[in-house]
């Protein structure tokens, strides 16, 4: 009986699976010899970005430290320019350069949150289509040609029906009378600014606009089922939901208002000289390098590199400033 059993129980017993066919082997080691290969390659392009970068770093670096080694720190505050020479200072650069995208930043980011807000919440269904897309075509415009408008169109306007109104009403006034100060000739570091403002505008709304888009419709139908006007909703529900792109669509714009060279080079003056108001002249760390690279030789050349890695560093101090920005929105939020 016993021996019965056991004779059953084996037979209930399932075989081993079969062996896998050669062609199920090869379909196999395609695959991963597909994926391997794949993997090898998206790692390879990484490593190309990184190299590429780590490259201009060290070749801005390498030319640069003649510069380096002779002034030393006070480069950074050292506002002698003398070709002649060879006494270099960045200060002059590095003013003209912050304040120019300090600018364009506070006129821009209000215009592109409200081109945003307007296409997303209140714009027409048949006029937001081709308003989004005439904003979108202003980021294909080149930088020249904002810069041939500004020196050529806008300058003229700005200095008789700004500078000289904005001069006679405050220029007397005490505390902000010095920002108003100077020629009324149409360029400067204001002029400048504004002329970045439109050349950042349409990206920091296009990214505004896709990024307002992504917010679920519920949650904005809840809101207004709670009784919360347009605006509430937008300040309460949208921003907060979409506040990581937000931040980065700011920083891009920051990005290509440092970085600017031929518009900023046509309408910020081009005068090697500390601005001491808003209408005063100045420069930029771009527009030192497009107008004096071709002529430069020696420790000039060394100290346009010099420029050239400090802009570098600048880029890369408000990067990092946004990615700090959103690691402390994100902890505030217990994420």
């Amino acid at each position: 009986m016993t021996a019965n059993v056991t004779t059953m129980n084996t037979h209930n017993i399932p075989t081993t699976a079969q062996a896998p066919s050669e062609s199920m082997v090869a379909i196999a080691r395609r695959q991963h010899l597909q994926d391997m290969v794949f993997h090898r390659l998206t790692q390879f392009f990484s490593l190309l970005v990184l190299l590429a970068l780590a490259g201009i770093i060290v070749s801005l670096f390498i030319n640069a430290w003649p510069t380096f080694a002779k002034f030393g720190a006070k480069f950074l505050w050292y506002v002698e320019w003398d070709i002649i020479n060879e006494e270099f200072g960045a200060a002059i650069a590095i003013v003209g350069t912050v304040l120019s995208a300090g600018i364009a930043m506070v006129i821009g980011v209000p215009l592109a949150f409200g081109i945003a807000f307007f296409l997303t919440e209140t714009c027409p269904v048949w006029l937001r289509r081709p308003l989004g897309t005439a904003i979108e075509l202003l980021a294909a415009v080149p930088s020249i040609i904002y810069g041939m408008f500004g020196l050529f169109v806008f300058a003229p306007v700005y200095a008789d029906y700004l500078q000289v109104p904005l001069q006679s009403v405050l220029g007397g006034m005490p505390l902000v009378g010095w920002l108003f100060g100077g020629a009324t000739n149409g360029l400067g570091i204001l002029a400048a600014g504004i002329i970045l403002a439109f050349m950042v505008l349409p990206f920091i709304a296009a990214v505004m606009r896709d990024v307002f888009e992504i917010t679920p419709a519920i949650l904005r139908e809840s809101a207004y089922g709670l009784g919360c006007t347009t605006w509430e909703v937008v300040r309460k529900v949208v921003l907060p939901y979409t506040q990581k792109g937000v931040i980065g669509g700011v920083m891009l714009g920051m990005g290509r208002a440092l970085g600017e060279t031929m518009a900023v080079t046509f309408v910020i003056g081009n005068a090697n000289r500390l601005p001491t108001s808003l209408f005063s002249p100045g420069t930029s760390i771009a527009s030192v390098l497009a107008n004096e690279f071709g002529e430069a030789e020696g420790l000039h050349f060394n100290t346009l590199f010099a420029l050239g890695f400090l802009l570098f560093i600048i880029t890369f101090v408000v990067l990092a400033l946004a990615k700090w920005m959103i690691i402390r929105a994100e902890r505030s939020k217990g994420i």
